[in-house]
């Protein structure tokens, strides 16, 4: 077996702790070593750049590649496969290699990635996203036409219910899919026909229920959540809250109480915003939604940071484009977050959150070798898309594919 080395780069570990010169010693597809003067049969030059973990994106739609629900609508049913082949495909090469799909993608995408059939990160897929009738995924619209994104399938079930005996019976079926992880709506939403993020949906003998079964089955639940849905979406346990607008400060607290995530999607802001000054024709409901999440965001993420939320990235790609994923550590910055925590929240913190730190997520002897090398330094995080040189998955260079140390011949 081929040991070799990344030699000399600024090594961020996927922890809190500042970066540091050294070299990275990997053998088998696992790190084996971390130190100085480290020594293997190649070697990879690092000077000059940053050598950092394989990189989370905590949401992501793979099967989804435009903000224009309307045309997604219209096109051929196995299309959304064949993009979501290249969407994992972009993803990887922005040096992601681990990824939580928040609704698309289904077992079958998680398996054909496991046996190399699919170049992508390693997949948890929720496959649909659990809500109320009239609730932020439910595909009917008050014209009584259906707009469903995620339309049904044998390995996705439609998953829009009413009460705690049909929500229990839905994450079983969701389970029986193959879910690795189970996403609920507790709130509305910007993109979809019904209330904003300020409402709340489902009660709490519904979420309970939700919980309950999820953790029988041994996943967690991350949860669609804002304003009062996310405090019931915490106060029973969800592990994490995604997009959080408008959360006050009882509710910050108890996420830091209960240790509950949040995965602010600041991206996915930031797409909409761009697509609404591109020109795109949003129905006049979703502007006034998304003018008003936006005017909260920065209150949230600032008092969030103050109460020491944990955080998790997630872009929320396509209202942010597949491949672009890293501007959301850059977004995290610019909020308020430190550097090292804005990496740490894509790397090791997420890991935690997926459940997956013990293999992933830090630079750590006996972990996977997933590793990025990009240039400049570790904690200049600006541009970091643009930087990524070289990526490694289970110690394969995949980024550029077929090139260099660690690919078999």
């Amino acid at each position: 077996m081929t040991r070799f080395v990344l030699q000399g780069g600024e090594v961020y570990d996927g922890s809190r702790a500042a970066p540091a010169v050294a070299d990275v010693a990997v053998e088998d597809g696992v790190i084996v070593d971390v130190g100085v003067g480290l020594d293997g049969d190649e070697g990879v030059d690092c000077a000059g750049k940053a050598v950092l973990p394989g990189f989370f994106d905590c949401h992501v739609h793979l099967t989804m590649s435009t903000n224009d629900v309307a045309e997604a609508a219209r096109q051929p049913f196995s299309l959304q496969f064949y993009e979501a082949a290249a969407n994992m495909r972009r993803t990887l090469a922005a040096g992601v290699t681990t990824a939580r799909d928040a609704g698309g993608a289904d077992h079958g995408m998680h398996v054909a990635q496991q046996r190399g059939l699919i170049a992508g990160p390693a997949l948890q897929v929720s496959l649909n996203v659990v809500t109320q009738t009239g609730g932020h995924w439910d595909p009917w619209l008050p014209s009584t036409c259906v707009l469903d994104f995620t339309p049904p399938h044998p390995g996705r079930p439609r998953a829009v219910v009413d009460g705690p005996e049909q929500v229990r019976h839905k994450v079983r079926e969701l389970v029986r899919a193959g879910a690795g992880v189970i996403k609920v709506a507790t709130s509305g939403g910007v993109m979809s026909a019904g209330p904003g993020a300020g409402t709340p949906q489902f009660r709490d003998d519904e979420i309970e229920m939700l919980v309950a079964e999820a953790s029988a089955a041994g996943l967690g639940v991350m949860a669609h959540a804002s304003a009062a849905g996310a405090k019931t979406a915490v106060r029973h346990g969800v592990r994490s809250i995604e997009h959080g607008q408008d959360l006050d400060d009882e509710t910050l607290e108890l996420m830091v109480q209960r240790g509950t995530w949040l995965v602010p999607t600041l991206a996915a802001g930031a797409g909409l915003a761009r697509s609404v000054e591109a020109g795109a024709g949003y129905p006049a409901h979703v502007l006034d939604k998304l003018a008003e999440t936006e005017a909260s965001r920065a209150s949230t993420m600032r008092r969030a940071i103050q109460a020491g939320v944990r955080f998790a990235a997630g872009s929320d790609a396509p209202l942010w484009p597949h491949g672009d994923n890293l501007t959301e550590i850059e977004l995290l910055v610019e909020y308020g977050l430190p550097p090292v925590q804005a990496l740490h929240a894509a790397t090791g913190s997420a890991a935690d959150l997926l459940g997956v730190g013990d293999r992933v997520g830090s630079l750590l002897p006996g972990k996977q070798a997933d590793l990025v090398i990009a240039r400049g330094k570790a904690l200049d995080v600006t541009g970091l898309s643009s930087r990524v040189e070289a990526v490694y998955q289970a110690g394969r260079q995949v980024l550029p594919a077929g090139a260099g140390a660690g690919v078999p011949g």
